[in-house]
């Protein structure tokens, strides 16, 4: 298999789109069009279905009165897509984890959470009942 490069969010949108239930070539554009907020080419989207086919990541069927292609990730495309949300994953801790503070009752915090001060310093805690047992 080729070594496949997911290398924008058009991309990568259509795998989770396609993790998600089978789609018609024209649904994926238009469900990308709405999650991306941006017009979407069939230019962007079926040469990667095509790479995709041919790396057997995907299958299609031949459905309706006008054979339209419904495409849906074959079981070696489902693996190589939980290896993509995974290094994506890795990605969005790495940018998360500098934001992320924790409550003494060992509760990560990313936003909001409650502040006290206590013996002079102010310390965050999840919630007050935390920092009213915090001793």
């Amino acid at each position: 298999m080729a070594e496949i490069k997911i290398n924008n969010m058009v991309k990568f949108y259509t795998l989770c789109l396609l993790s998600t239930d089978s789609k018609h070539g024209y649904d994926l554009i238009k469900e990308l069009e709405k999650k991306l907020g941006r017009k979407i080419s069939a230019s962007n989207v079926y040469p990667f279905l095509s790479t995709l086919r041919k790396n057997k990541l995907i299958k299609f069927d031949k459905v309706g009165k006008r054979d339209k292609k419904t495409y849906h990730l074959t079981p070696d495309g489902k693996n190589f897509t939980k290896q993509m949300f995974s290094k994506f994953g890795d990605l969005i801790n790495i940018a998360i984890e500098p934001r992320i503070t924790a409550c003494p009752c060992g509760c990560k915090i990313y936003s909001g959470g409650y502040t006290k001060k206590i013996k002079g310093k102010i310390m965050k805690f999840c919630c007050s009942h935390c920092a009213k047992e915090y001793k």
